[in-house]
């Protein structure tokens, strides 16, 4: 998903440094975009070399490229075609498409809203696919179906469409939207093992469709990027389908949400990172960068788990201490006078005369004609 605006080759990072890092991914999404070139009558081979992509990998089906390699040839081969579509369409998409549905999308107030209008816009761009969200039993899904066969170029086109709007909502969250699955309707291809890289969590080829399911919780996240934030990531936006989030905004409702249902999993922070498939480390860290610690959230959990009890249950104090996690009565007591400023026994007695009082008289008098007679 390109800039709005159209740098100039001396603006991307081709040049005298060589493309580092991983070799995984898969040099069929370099021959799909050779295939575009050759649809128009023209010839890739200047791009592949700025992107320092050797030709004869292209007659290597186990042959592989590197994430920032990926971006340098998409980059160009969109300006040079003007097509961010690289040929999968009936239509082009012209330089611009993409960033222009990231704008409609930047005022949603949440994820939800944003991916909804992304699936609804990225159908004014082309008929020849539709997006659809859906959510069912706490699992989002952001399927694509096509509504006119993509022939050869299927693959690639499904691959980047989808990583593309996972890029995007995980840019306007500021977070890491881990995957539970992907699903694809194609047979898995020779290069399989790239899927690995390509989408986190199992990957199901000859699927009935093709979708990405995620936690359905991303999506009450709120949309934290503005227009400054987003000028700023039109300049490099394909980073967005190749460079994974560290973040993940969700984890402080996650471990709140461990704590108070699964407490046998929360002895400590090591059971608990365990759980939760992280280190004690990353936990600790993570948490830290979303301005919480293990600690405030125990003690949130277990207020709230008191609160709700002293409330709504004729328990002993005793029992609800034991329910909220503490080992004896006293340093439930002092622990609840700390959060409330009151003892257990004030905070019902105030709570239940709350629930029973009657209605206000003098409120129903000052109201009623007869009184005021």
């Amino acid at each position: 998903m390109p800039a709005t605006s159209r740098p100039t080759t001396a603006t991307l990072p081709y040049a005298a440094a060589p493309a580092q890092g991983q070799a995984a991914t898969p040099i069929a999404f370099v021959q799909a975009i050779v295939a575009a070139y050759a649809q128009r009558g023209l010839d890739a081979s200047a791009t592949l070399a700025k992107a320092q992509i050797e030709p004869q990998l292209l007659a290597q089906p186990q042959a592989r490229i590197t994430a920032m390699q990926m971006e340098w040839v998409s980059a160009l081969a969109m300006q040079e075609l003007d097509d961010e579509g690289l040929g999968w369409f009936s239509r082009r998409l012209p330089w611009g498409s993409y960033g222009m549905l990231v704008r409609a999308s930047l005022t949603a107030p949440t994820l939800r809203v944003a991916l909804q209008r992304w699936c609804r816009h990225h159908g004014l761009l082309t008929d020849d696919i539709a997006l659809t969200l859906t959510e069912k039993d706490g699992l989002a899904s952001l399927q694509l179906t096509e509504v006119r066969g993509l022939g050869d170029p299927q693959e690639f086109c499904v691959v980047s469409v989808l990583r593309n709007a996972l890029g995007v909502a995980c840019w306007l969250t500021d977070s890491r939207i881990p995957l539970q699955g992907t699903e694809l309707r194609f047979a898995a291809p020779a290069h399989q093992a790239s899927y690995q890289v390509l989408f986190d969590g199992p990957t199901r080829f000859g699927a009935p469709t093709h979708r990405l399911l995620f936690d359905a919780r991303y999506l009450a996240l709120p949309v934290r990027r503005d227009e400054a934030a987003l000028q700023n990531m039109l300049q490099r936006a394909l980073l967005l389908t190749v460079r994974p989030y560290r973040r993940d905004r969700l984890l402080v409702e996650k471990v709140r949400q461990t704590l108070a249902q699964h407490p046998e999993h929360c002895r400590n922070a090591d059971d608990l990172a365990h759980w939760l498939n992280l280190s004690a480390r990353t936990l600790h860290r993570q948490l830290k960068e979303e301005g919480a610690s293990l600690q405030q959230l125990k003690d949130a959990v277990r207020r709230d788990v008191a609160v709700a009890q002293l409330q709504r249950s004729r328990r002993p104090v005793k029992q609800i201490a034991a329910l909220a996690g503490f080992n004896n009565e006293k340093s439930f007591i002092r622990a609840f006078k700390g959060w409330t400023g009151q003892t257990p026994d004030v905070f019902r007695v105030a709570a239940l005369g709350r629930l029973e009082a009657p209605p206000d008289s003098n409120a129903e008098s000052a109201a009623s004609p007869q009184t005021r007679r």
